[in-house]
C-alpha cells in the first residue's frame, strides 16, 4: 500500500535505473536462497532484506536528498503491517476444531465459503482464520496443492468484490472509488475466476482422495465435528474492520508522522486480543509470531527497494499501454512480484494521467470510475487476481506458507509455486477471464 509520486514525476527526480538492482536482488534471494542455501537464508534473511532496503533509503536520503518517498514508504509500511499483523493476532485467538468430512466436495465448499468471507473480513483475516482448520481437516492427505489453492481462492481471488476484501481495492476506496463500485463492475469476472479455480481444484482433489486407501477414507470422513473457541475475538475483528472504514479525514491523521489513527486502533485491538485470549486457545492454534515476523522483515525490504521501480513505472517511460486488456495483464504481471497494492495505485495514477486526471483528487477518481469503468475494472481485477502469482504478490500468501510449514505441511518453493501451479493453472484461467470479461467489457 505504498503511496508515491504520481505519473507527473519529473525526469529530474527519477532515480537512476541502477537503483532497481536491490529490488531485483531481493526477489532473486526470495526465489533462490531457500533452494540453494536454506539454512543460511532461514537465519539471515532479516539482515539481507533490511540491508537492501537501507541501500535504497541511503540513495534517497544522501544522493537525491529526498525524504518524501521514504516517509510515505514508512507510513504505508506501518499501516500495512498494522492491518496484516492485527488480523493475524486476532484470528490466531479463534480456534476452529474440525474433524472429518474432508471429501472433495466439502473441501470445495469450504474454499467457496472462505472466498465469500474474504470480502467481509479481508483476505488476510479469512486466511489467518481458516488456514489452520483447513490443514487439520485434510491432515490425513494434505499436499502442497491444497495450500496453493487456498492461497489462490481465499487469500486472493475471493477478495475481489469489496474494498475490505483486498488492500488494492481499499486504496481505491480511500482515493474516491465508491464502496459498491467494485461489486457492481467486477462480480461477473470474480465469479468466473472463482468457478474455474474451484472446478480445477475439485478435479485434482478427487484424484488425491481416490489414492487414499478406502479404509482410511471411511475412517477419516465418518463424522463431521466442528467446535469454536475464542469467539470473543470477533469483537476485536469488528474493531479492525471499523478502523478500515473510518472517515478519510481520520484516516489521514498521523501520530509521530507514521502511525495513522486506524493503524493505532488496529494495534490496540490486536494487543487486547492477545492478552485477553486464553493461553489454551493459542496453544491449540500453535500460535507464534514467526509468520508475521517473516512478513515484516521481508516487506521492509520490499517496500523500500520497490520505490525506484515504481517511480520509473509511474513516470510513463517504462511502458506505454492504453487498452483495458493491456492494463489488466500489465498490472497483473507486476502485481505478482511488486506487491499488488502499490502496483494498483501506480497503474491507476498512470491511467488517470492519460485522461489528465489526478489520483489525488476524489472528484477526479469518481469521474474516472464513471467514465472509464473498463480501465478501472481491468486494473482492479489484474491487481487482485494476479496477487496469487507468487508468494510475494499479496501479504497473506507468505503468512499462509509460513503457518503451513510450521504445521509440518510441505509447501512448494518460490519457483515451484510458479512453475507447478501459478503458471500452468492460474495463468490460463486468468487469461480466459481477461479475454472474456475485460476485453468484452462485462
Amino acid at each position: 500500500m505504498l503511496v508515491l509520486a504520481t505519473a507527473a514525476t519529473s525526469h529530474a527526480s527519477l532515480p537512476h535505473l541502477g537503483m532497481v538492482a536491490p529490488f531485483v536482488v531481493l526477489l532473486l534471494c526470495i526465489a533462490l536462497m531457500p533452494l540453494i542455501a536454506a539454512h543460511f537464508w532461514e537465519h539471515h534473511y532479516p539482515k539481507l532484506a533490511v540491508t537492501l532496503g537501507l541501500i535504497t533509503a541511503g540513495y534517497y536520503a544522501f544522493v537525491q536528498h529526498n525524504w518524501q518517498p521514504l516517509h510515505h514508504a514508512a507510513q504505508e509500511y506501518v499501516s500495512f503491517m498494522a492491518l496484516v499483523g492485527s488480523l493475524f493476532v486476532i484470528s490466531g485467538g479463534i480456534n476452529i476444531r474440525v474433524k472429518g468430512e474432508a471429501t472433495p466436495l466439502v473441501n470445495t465448499l469450504f474454499l467457496l465459503a472462505g472466498a465469500v468471507l474474504a470480502n467481509i473480513i479481508g483476505t488476510t483475516g479469512a486466511s489467518m482464520l481458516l488456514i489452520r482448520p483447513w490443514i487439520k481437516m485434510n491432515r490425513f492427505r494434505i499436499t502442497g496443492f491444497h495450500i496453493v489453492f487456498f492461497i489462490f481462492t481465499i487469500s486472493n481471488v475471493g477478495g475481489c468484490l469489496t474494498p475490505i476484501g483486498d488492500p488494492p481495492l481499499f486504496l481505491g476506496f480511500l482515493r474516491g472509488v465508491p464502496f459498491f463500485w467494485v461489486l457492481q463492475h467486477c462480480w461477473a469476472a470474480g465469479l468466473l475466476a472463482l468457478t474455474l479455480l474451484l472446478v480445477v481444484f475439485f478435479i485434482l482433489d478427487a484424484r488425491n482422495f481416490s489414492r487414499v486407501p478406502k479404509n482410511i477414507r471411511d475412517k477419516e470422513t465418518a463424522h463431521e465435528e466442528w467446535q469454536f473457541n475464542g469467539l470473543l475475538n470477533l469483537v476485536w475483528l469488528g474493531v479492525v474492520i471499523l478502523a478500515v472504514l473510518l472517515p478519510k479525514s481520520i484516516q489521514e491523521t498521523t501520530v509521530l508522522g507514521v502511525f495513522t489513527i486506524p493503524a493505532l486502533v488496529m494495534l490496540a485491538a490486536a494487543a487486547a486480543s492477545f492478552f485477553i485470549t486464553k493461553p489454551a486457545v493459542h496453544e491449540a492454534n500453535d500460535f507464534n509470531f514467526g509468520p508475521v515476523k517473516e512478513v515484516g522483515f521481508l516487506f521492509i525490504g520490499i517496500f523500500l527497494t520497490m520505490i525506484p521501480a515504481l517511480q520509473i513505472l509511474q513516470s510513463g517511460e517504462a511502458v506505454q499501454i492504453s487498452s483495458p486488456l493491456q492494463y489488466y495483464f500489465t498490472t497483473g504481471a507486476l502485481s505478482a512480484f511488486l506487491d499488488n497494492a502499490p502496483t494498483y495505485l501506480s497503474f491507476l495514477a498512470a491511467s488517470m494521467g492519460q485522461q489528465h486526471l489526478s489520483v489525488e483528487s476524489h472528484a477526479d477518481v469518481l469521474k474516472f470510475a464513471t467514465e472509464h469503468a473498463r480501465h478501472l475494472a481491468a486494473i482492479s481485477l489484474g491487481a487482485v487476481f494476479f496477487g496469487a502469482g507468487s508468494y510475494i504478490g499479496n501479504g497473506p500468501n507468505f503468512m499462509v506458507k509460513a503457518i503451513a510449514e510450521k504445521s509440518r505441511v510441505h509447501t512448494p518453493s518460490f519457483l515451484a509455486y510458479m512453475y507447478r501451479f501459478s503458471i500452468p493453472i492460474l495463468l490460463p484461467i486468468l487469461i480466459v477471464v481477461g479475454w472474456v470479461m475485460v476485453k468484452s467489457g462485462q
